[in-house]
């Protein structure tokens, strides 16, 4: 099973990815279980972040490493909060504090599309790279609804659900999210991989008994 470890210290990404991801050959490394690294989201597209996550934290571990970057884009703010979404009412904002500020930059829009958007990078050691993409359209609420899920999941309205994603429970949600569609691809992903490692061992295993002489 491949040992990997997962770039984020939010929690609650944690608890979702790791439901996603649930009967994959993989094993979730939180990164609370390494020394603290902080890295710097500086990229200007979520590919962009998640990628250099992912870089970062297998250097620091030595350990395949995963990160994803998500966000919300609106139509009528030109695509913010987008890369800031968690961040978009200041550093150490709260969900509600971003929720808070979404409003009050869509009172008065008639235009109230949005979608969420998620990009996983998946980073080995040897320097190969694999990317999933995932998304989900909706509208923007003009108040929260909802007791479930986190960021900007009450405000975030499913016309096909009639239900914001904080209304849905964890099973319903993660099967329509951006996130479970780009982490349910790369889950296959890994799947493939663990095939493929599994083949070069039996390989290699194979070589040694054909050249070992005491056989």
């Amino acid at each position: 099973m491949m040992k990997i470890v997962y770039a984020t210290g939010n929690a609650d990404k944690v608890r979702e990815i790791k439901e996603i991801l649930k009967g994959c050959p993989a094993e979730l490394v939180p990164m609370s279980e390494f020394p603290p690294l902080e890295v710097v989201e500086d990229r200007g597209t979520f590919s962009g972040n998640a990628g250099k996550k992912a870089y970062e934290v297998s250097a620091h571990t030595g350990l395949p490493a995963l990160a994803d970057d998500s966000g919300l884009v609106v139509e009528a703010l030109d695509g913010a909060p987008g890369i800031y979404s968690s961040r978009y009412a200041g550093d150490k904002a709260a969900y509600a504090d971003n929720v808070r500020k979404l409003l009050f930059k869509m009172r008065g829009k008639r235009n109230r599309k949005a979608a969420f958007v998620c990009v996983s990078v998946l980073y080995l050691p040897g320097g190969e790279i694999f990317t999933a993409r995932g998304k989900l359209e909706g509208v923007i609420s003009k108040e929260p609804s909802g007791e479930g899920g986190f960021g900007y999941d009450p405000v975030f309205y499913i016309a096909k659900k009639r239900k914001t994603l904080a209304e849905l429970g964890d099973e319903e949600k993660n099967a329509i999210s951006h996130r479970g569609e780009a982490f349910r691809k790369m889950a296959e992903i890994i799947r493939k991989l663990a095939s493929r490692d599994s083949l070069s061992v039996t390989e290699e295993s194979g070589a040694a008994r054909q050249e070992d002489p005491a056989q």
